[in-house]
């Protein structure tokens, strides 16, 4: 649910947008374990060089900016200090978590396809909770809902962890503890079943230690999306956006993420319109 006295953003048809289906526990029942299964301090170099894309690619001054698919608010939590931020994701359980790590942000449920706040922000940002979008129409929706929200001059930001024209068969492993004496850890493995679609599939067993010692040991498979370039810069021209150029040369500070796509609202619309170099 939104915040006391606050609508909901658009309707939630669909999890994270898959999260509240049936199966993806780790958003839902499991989600008061994910700052142990991937602590917020891990995410604190790639914020800084978001934090410097945000500031410094747009036409206009970034101050308000709105997460979609904010999740437990970990790349927030390095982000609230420099802008404003309005926090959406479609599922309540990630929603209360990002709440006691970073209350003095604005929390929403909405799924980021169909999210519509009635308002723009100088700056869109969509984390990796964009790899849920399997489908091209879903992936044009979410990018029609950064569009609605983005004031003219500003820009969106997609960060989605695989792209399908590098894609390479990925394994990790990680966690953390806490004060309580709580223990997660996890092991994953990202393969495609099938290089001729857009998507890949991750397998993952997490490990959960409470503090009184008892262990749980829980396996899930996630269906993620892994569009190819083209498909992403076609998709945000399509919706409006002139694409970026990106980054490359630039010295910015912080960890750059694997992958990254800028969409620039023209201030004007209409043809020959130009964005700054991103």
């Amino acid at each position: 649910m939104p915040d006391a006295g606050q609508p909901d953003a658009g309707q939630p048809s669909a999890g994270r947008p898959n999260a509240d289906q049936p199966g993806y526990r780790l958003y839902r029942e499991l989600a008061g374990w994910w700052p142990l299964i991937s602590p917020p301090h891990q995410y604190a170099q790639e914020a800084t060089y978001l934090a410097a894309v945000l500031s410094s690619t747009a036409a206009v001054p970034v101050h308000e900016v709105l997460d979609l698919g904010s999740g437990g608010g970990h790349v927030a939590a390095h982000l609230k200090d420099r802008f404003d931020l309005t926090l959406v994701d479609i599922s309540a359980d990630m929603l209360a978590v990002s709440r006691r790590l970073n209350p003095e942000c604005r929390h929403l449920r909405g799924d980021m396809r169909t999210a519509r706040l009635a308002r723009t922000f100088d700056a869109v940002l969509a984390h990796d909770a964009v790899d849920y979008i399997t489908g091209h129409d879903d992936l044009a929706r979410v990018i029609e809902t950064a569009f609605a929200h983005c004031w003219p001059g500003g820009i969106a930001v997609f960060v989605p962890d695989y792209v399908k024209d590098d894609f390479r068969e990925f394994t990790g492993a990680g966690g953390g503890t806490d004060a309580a004496g709580r223990r997660a850890s996890f092991t994953e493995r990202t393969w495609d079943p099938d290089p001729s679609d857009d998507w890949v599939q991750a397998e993952y067993e997490f490990t959960l230690r409470g503090a009184d010692g008892a262990v749980e040991v829980i396996r899930e498979t996630h269906r993620l999306g892994a569009f190819g370039r083209d498909a992403w810069l076609r998709v945000l021209a399509g919706a409006g956006f002139v694409p970026g150029s990106g980054l490359a040369g630039r010295a910015l500070p912080g960890r750059a993420p694997d992958h990254l796509f800028i969409g620039h609202r023209p201030v004007q619309p209409g043809p020959g319109t130009t964005p700054p170099a991103a």
